[in-house]
């Protein structure tokens, strides 16, 4: 059975969910619930729509024009098998990976040390945004981010390099 994603949408250009120009899915499902959540209709993890990552890779090549892709929520590491096999052509096409997780990176960690797929998701992510939107906290100052408390974490050269151009503003 090919793999397939329980997205809750698809932007297929973005200039605001990291730099460039950015394919972006928003997943479905997410246990965090985070009030205020700018995406509340993606924590059930029913409903969105299912789509394959065979296609979502044939769309993102047949654009021609994107920077990479942002994995958005919803909770992308409810689906990291997919999303990893997903990250991993992107780089493949020359591509960058931004994910976003309402999970922080050390918990992460400690689930990949059991969970393969989740260390396969982290491992073709460039940047990570993580932590919980906490609404006490939110700030609109903030690129990529809604609430203070959540970081960008490079993950590799190429997620270093778009650090670089978030907070130079580029």
């Amino acid at each position: 059975m090919a793999e397939t994603l329980r997205l809750a949408g698809v932007v297929e250009e973005s200039i605001v969910d990291g730099p460039g120009m950015r394919m972006v899915l928003f997943t479905q499902g997410c246990p965090h619930r985070c009030r205020g959540c700018h995406n509340p209709e993606t924590h059930l993890r029913v409903g969105g729509e299912m789509h394959s990552v065979a296609d979502l890779i044939r769309r993102y090549r047949a654009h021609g024009g994107l920077d990479g892709i942002t994995f958005s929520g919803g909770e992308p590491f409810l689906q990291p098998g997919p999303l990893a096999t997903l990250g991993a052509a992107i780089h493949a096409a020359g591509g960058s990976v931004i994910s976003y997780s309402g999970f922080v990176y050390e918990a992460l960690i400690e689930k990949a040390k059991s969970e393969p797929d989740t260390a396969r998701l982290l491992a073709t992510t460039d940047l990570l945004i993580d932590g919980p939107y906490i609404e006490a906290l939110r700030s609109l100052e903030l690129p990529c981010r809604g609430s203070s408390n959540q970081r960008l974490i490079p993950l590799s050269a190429v997620g270093e390099e778009l650090l670089g151009q978030i907070e130079g503003g580029a």
